[in-house]
């Protein structure tokens, strides 16, 4: 079975580069793939980025809200817009990327606990401990959902699954293996260039399956929750429009829905995102240094 690289299994900080290069990827994969046309907010137009991205949470009753998932300005941004919109009345489920499906059960149990508290509810639903995310970002949301009563839910599909996905295709897991071409070549590509270079392209059409897998699930939860509205916070990645999980979206829910992408200063939205906003760039050392290249198989004699 191919070696899936560390990206697709640690979601932080590794994952976020591929979330970057899927935002950068070349226009030319894109090209008629967008449904809507988006509307850059940068820091000089004036406009408090809380309000625009409050007044988009309330626009559409599925919300698609994108992140750098280690920029703490986005987290603290979209956390005051979550907020706003709760203190005004509304009351949609809160999909999170963060959490496996497969723990649905127990953060439903942690939640309904007296006094439930937002710790309480991350060590149910990631028992791997508190690494992987940085958690301090994502408590903010929790304790949100805590205060207001809002579903919760766990949007991504869990290694094993991606793991198997890989190996045997989408069908394994019950997703669908039609993936259009301007899809699985944009989702490559952006493999390709988020792990430097150092997988190759037989390879990328491999992964490309899991993030395929993740956007299919996180359609499906959307419309599943669709009901009092619904909130999927994920990576830009995900969210995109042109070749993200609205792609996977019933053609009636496709414009009942708003893409956000949360982008850092100099990232160029393309069109793929109804709303773009921006922040300055978080702290971080160069991605690709150490990263070796990433076999397509095991060494002999190893494991599979």
């Amino acid at each position: 079975m191919p070696v899936i690289p560390s990206s697709l299994n640690t979601p932080w900080p590794a994952r976020r580069r591929l979330v970057r290069a899927m935002v950068a990827a070349p226009a030319a994969l894109l090209a008629g793939c967008a449904t809507a046309t988006p509307t850059p907010a940068g820091p000089a137009d004036g406009a408090d980025p809380a309000q625009r991205l409050q007044a988009a949470l309330a626009s559409q009753p599925l919300v698609l809200l994108g992140e750098v998932h280690d920029n703490p300005e986005q987290h603290r941004l979209r956390a005051q817009a979550l907020g706003r919109l709760l203190a005004d009345g509304a009351r949609p489920a809160l999909l999170m990327e963060q959490f496996d499906r497969e723990r649905q059960s127990a953060i439903d149990a942690a939640m309904a606990s007296a006094g439930a508290q937002p710790d309480a509810v991350i060590d149910a639903g990631w028992p791997q401990g508190r690494t992987g995310w940085d958690w301090t970002f994502y408590r903010p949301f929790i304790a949100l959902a805590l205060q207001y009563r809002l579903p919760l839910v766990a949007a991504n599909v869990s290694r094993t699954d991606t793991r198997r996905i890989v190996a045997q295709g989408l069908e394994a897991a019950g997703f669908d293996a039609a993936v259009p071409a301007d899809i699985a070549q944009a989702q490559a590509d952006a493999i390709v260039a988020s792990h430097c270079g150092q997988v190759d392209a037989s390879l990328a059409r491999q992964l490309m399956r899991a993030q395929v897998a993740r956007d299919q699930f996180m359609a499906r939860q959307l419309v599943a929750h669709a009901a009092p509205g619904a909130v999927l916070l994920a990576g830009n990645g995900h969210v995109r429009r042109d070749i993200g999980v609205p792609r996977w979206l019933p053609a009636a829910w496709q414009g009942r829905s708003v893409a956000i992408g949360l982008l850092e200063a100099g990232e160029a939205p393309g069109a793929a995102f109804d709303l773009a906003l921006f922040t300055p760039a978080a702290p971080r050392g160069d991605p690709c240094e150490g990263m070796a290249r990433i076999p397509a198989r095991p060494a002999p004699g190893t494991a599979r």
